[in-house]
């Protein structure tokens, strides 16, 4: 290859984003440029999610965009990696024959042969290579962040073993697999020598964390061990389960101060009977008695959640109790999705559906509720003191930073925007609430 140019496009969730950071140092380390402008890139590495019909949607529209740079621009070849490849293998080659080559997921750690098969085998030789998802990444894997980066995940299992009848991700990403809590912290050490300074723990489910180890070290041990790296100064968990969520990880979470008390529970619904059609292994009961307790253990926690709408046999009555559960618990951040019917699933095969349109005004009128629940928890939030950290310039001229409190995590809830003296990207620092909308926050640094 000529240029030896590759622009990489990842998409999905924060797991998928640290594969794409994985595969970018690869390449960067073999003297491939990292150029963030496609129409100059000679391979471009789309890294796709397949967890449910938009992610693939997206994914499809992408592939078909980013094509367009065979004729437009200095693109040779066209890498389809992650969840996609892993989900439908060859079938993708006849229905995506502007992609050249498809890598499964194991195939994080060879791509710089994969590539360089690209430029040496004949034409069409070879275009799918999807194997068992086994690939665990560790500390020897480098990691291409972007510039300047404050925060940024860091991947401590991958793989489900929970089987949720409405979840594909057991079947692409394979079995929960632990990283060793040795290898965690010394790529938690890395980064924190890089500058990093808010580290989010993510996995299918962070809660399940070494099950599957010598052992059984838990998450409340390594929350622990991680709240010790000196540099580090937040550390967030995402993606909970509310039926593996211990008492001892929310007693770590309020006794150690590096760790921010937020905490997301994704709960997906509240009706026993649909829980248990989900196999979510918790009953309605379980959930508020952790709510409530989390509450009690970690005074001013920030409850995040996800919800589902929409799932088969979810009754008018049913969907009310997720009503019921929002005003009463008034999480202060909420997700909610309509139920996806995927082949492969149990889910999938069962009766009772609900229309795409009636799924929609389910979730649109529990947003509407959530709307004025966040607005209300955020005007109690004027005149309270937060830290925050700067993450880049807005184009406010009356705020010109933005940032997050503790209380927020990237790109789900929203953003504090700051003013004040000396405020530079990167730094942590307190501010005073001054305004406030239904999700931002607007801070004056003191």
């Amino acid at each position: 290859m000529k240029n030896r140019s590759v622009h990489i496009v990842s998409l999905g969730c924060p797991k998928n984003q640290v594969d794409a950071e994985v595969l970018a140092a690869l390449l960067a380390g073999q003297d491939f440029q990292i150029t963030p402008e496609p129409q100059a890139a000679e391979v471009i590495i789309i890294n796709t999610c397949a967890f449910i019909l938009p992610a693939k949607e997206e994914a499809i529209d992408e592939i078909f965009r980013m094509a367009q740079h065979k004729k437009t621009g200095a693109l040779k070849y066209l890498v389809v990696t992650g969840c996609l490849p892993q989900r439908y293998g060859k079938a993708l080659e006849k229905e995506l024959p502007e992609a050249d080559l498809f890598l499964g997921i194991s195939e994080v750690p060879n791509i710089i042969q994969h590539i360089k098969n690209l430029a040496s085998a004949p034409p069409r030789v070879c275009r799918t290579v999807v194997k068992k998802a086994d690939f665990l990444m560790n500390a020897a894997h480098p990691r291409l962040l972007p510039a300047n980066s404050s925060t940024t995940c860091l991947k401590i299992a991958d793989g489900c073993s929970n089987h949720c009848t409405y979840c594909i991700i057991p079947a692409i990403r394979g079995k929960a697999r632990s990283r060793q809590p040795d290898d965690i912290l010394r790529e938690a050490e890395g980064l924190a020598e890089k500058g990093v300074k808010e580290i989010i723990l993510i996995a299918q489910d962070t809660t399940a964390y070494g099950r599957d180890l010598k052992g059984r070290p838990g998450l409340g041990l390594l929350l622990q061990e991680l709240a010790a790296v000196e540099k580090i100064r937040w550390i967030r968990l995402l993606y909970t389960h509310p039926a593996h969520l211990t008492e001892d990880v929310l007693e770590i979470m309020a006794s150690e101060e590096k760790i921010s008390r937020y905490l997301d529970i994704p709960i997906q619904h509240i009706d026993d009977t649909v829980l248990k059609a989900m196999n979510r292994r918790t009953g309605s009961k379980q959930i508020f008695a952790l709510i409530e307790k989390a509450r009690a253990i970690i005074p001013g926690v920030a409850l995040r959640t996800s919800i589902i709408t929409g799932f088969p046999g979810e009754t008018k009555t049913r969907y009310h109790r997720l009503l019921d559960l929002i005003r009463l618990v008034r999480f202060d951040h909420l997700g909610v999705f309509t139920y996806s019917r995927e082949e492969g699933t149990p889910a999938g095969r069962l009766s009772s559906r609900i229309s795409e349109r009636e799924k929609q005004r389910r979730r649109d009128l529990l947003m509407e509720e959530q709307a004025v629940i966040s607005f209300q928890i955020n005007q109690s939030l004027i005149d309270s003191r937060q830290e925050c950290i700067i993450e880049g310039k807005s184009d406010r001229p009356d705020y010109p930073f933005y940032g997050r409190c503790r209380r927020q995590a990237p790109e789900i809830d929203g953003i504090t925007y700051l003013k004040g003296e000396n405020l530079t990207v990167g730094k942590i620092l307190t501010c005073t609430i001054r305004e406030a909308t239904e999700y931002d926050l607007f801070g004056e640094a003191s």
